[in-house]
């Protein structure tokens, strides 16, 4: 059992290795195969040290409903810009960089939270503070800064604080 885990310590990571090169390379030749089964053992052994400490999720079901408002926030920003975007002669977006403070330490959970706020259509992730203590985004379409704060705290700080520590 000793020999497979030092073999393949991600298995997961070392199956969609070996399932993206081929499709990648659109072949199941002998040759592609090997070199696939090549890199699905190699890569996940020589970027070990690379990984942070494993994800401890403590509570599952707080996952699912983030996701789904993630699910939904990308849907109304989507409309929400766009229609800013048509609308622009008439009424201007007020974008601008807002500061937001954190709580969040989990290096898990920021990286969760970078990514939500990259995929969310009106905000861009711009920088992280050496000390994890604030981040600056960039918005699109910001009406009252603490009420903006406040609520990306609460939809997605909260929730991933939950998640993650």
């Amino acid at each position: 059992m000793m020999l497979w885990k030092k073999l393949l310590p991600s298995p997961l990571l070392s199956a969609a290795l070996l399932a993206l090169w081929l499709g990648l390379s659109r072949s199941t030749d002998a040759g592609q195969v090997l070199l696939g089964v090549a890199l699905a053992v190699a890569v996940p052994r020589v970027t070990r040290s690379l990984r942070p400490a494993k994800a401890h999720v403590k509570r599952p079901l707080v996952v699912v409903r983030f996701i789904l408002r993630v699910a939904w926030d990308v849907v109304v920003s989507n409309v929400e810009v766009a229609r800013d975007v048509v609308g622009w002669q008439w009424r201007r977006p007020r974008s601008k960089f807002v500061r937001i403070p954190l709580e969040l330490r989990d290096p898990h959970g920021l990286a969760a939270l970078c990514m939500v706020t990259t995929i969310v259509p009106g905000t861009v992730w711009s920088e992280l503070a050496l000390d994890h203590s604030a981040l600056l985004l960039h918005v699109w379409n910001v009406h009252e800064e603490a009420a903006f704060i406040t609520r990306y705290k609460a939809r997605y700080e909260k929730p991933l604080r939950e998640i993650f520590e």
